[in-house]
């Protein structure tokens, strides 16, 4: 069994990832805020993605009762999730494949009424090193974008700005070679090292925080 190292985590660092990886673990609501048109939900999730990937993608959205629906059943390697219109602000992900169990398994504590990150993270990095939950055997890629809104017409968010997170479960510094801080502005840095949620962080300059 591998020995988790959440706890040794800088504070600050620590709330900043939680947060990032509660916000992916989106549950189902009783009502959703408003009712968003499945193809502009499609349009939005598809814009987190590398503009290759555009159009392939599987996209998971939200019905008239705020539940999570697959929108559209894709055909590449991305599963991408439209903004929650029940919570503020805009947000879309996309992420590997492989990263489906680990992300889905968020989705169902919530469901469960875990809401709390650190707990949420405890719980999976306990299964999966337990090899009850499932992850990638090779680094796995997640595109996290945030903004003000977007106009579907257009195709454009508004002050949209994309993190980009590799996760390689279980990598340690020594392992591949990367600090656990991040050594400048938008420097790659490995965020809950000899965890099940270990993973590549970069940050460009200019978003929330710079």
């Amino acid at each position: 069994m591998r020995r988790s190292r959440l706890a040794a985590m800088p504070r600050s660092l620590t709330h900043t990832a939680l947060a990032v990886a509660a916000s992916l673990s989106i549950t189902t609501y009783g009502a959703a805020a408003q009712t968003v048109d499945v193809q502009v939900q499609i349009a939005g999730a598809d814009q987190a993605a590398p503009e290759g990937d555009r159009g392939g993608t599987t996209v998971y959205g939200f019905a008239e009762d705020g539940t999570l629906v697959t929108l559209r059943k894709g055909s590449n390697a991305l599963i991408c999730l439209a903004d929650d219109p029940s919570r503020e602000g805009w947000s879309t992900a996309c992420y590997h494949t492989s990263l489906e169990p680990f992300m889905a398994r968020g989705r169902e504590l919530r469901a469960e009424g875990v809401t709390d990150g650190g707990e949420l993270a405890r719980r999976r990095y306990a299964e999966a090193d337990a090899g009850t939950l499932a992850m990638p055997d090779k680094a796995a890629t997640l595109y996290v974008l945030t903004g003000d809104g977007f106009d579907a017409e257009s195709g454009e968010v508004a002050n949209g700005y994309v993190r980009y997170v590799v996760y390689t479960p279980w990598a340690t510094p020594e392992s591949i070679g990367l600090s656990p801080q991040p050594a400048g502005p938008g420097a790659p840095w490995l965020m809950f090292p000899g965890t099940a949620g270990a993973h590549i962080m970069i940050s460009p300059p200019g978003g929330e925080g710079d």
